[in-house]
C-alpha cells in the first residue's frame, strides 16, 4: 500500500472510529488523520501478531476493520490521557 493511501485509510479509520465511539472526542481533521495513521498501524501491527493477518491492499476489508479497530483502540488511549470522560452535560 502506498503512502498516500495508508494516509487516506489513517483518515477514514479515524473518522469512523469518532463516529463510533460515543461523546465527543476532541481534535480536528489534523488530530483525527494523526491518530487514525498511529491507529492503522497498531492495528495492522495486532492483526499480524495475534491473526497473521497484516494490512494487505486499500481495497480489502480485512485492513479496513485493522484499521477501524485499531482506531478506536488509539481514540481510547488518547480519551484517557486526555481527561475527556465521554458524554457530557
Amino acid at each position: 500500500m502506498g503512502f498516500f493511501a495508508f494516509l487516506l485509510l489513517g483518515l477514514i479509520a479515524g473518522a469512523i472510529a469518532k463516529a463510533i465511539l460515543p461523546g465527543r472526542q476532541g481534535g480536528g481533521w489534523f488530530m483525527t488523520l494523526l491518530l487514525g495513521v498511529i491507529g492503522a498501524l497498531l492495528g495492522g501491527w495486532l492483526g499480524s501478531v495475534l491473526f497473521d493477518r497484516p494490512l494487505k491492499d486499500f481495497f480489502s476489508i480485512q485492513s479496513w476493520l485493522l484499521a477501524i479497530g485499531g482506531s478506536i483502540v488509539v481514540l481510547l488511549i488518547y480519551g484517557a490521557l486526555t481527561g475527556r470522560k465521554g458524554a457530557r452535560a
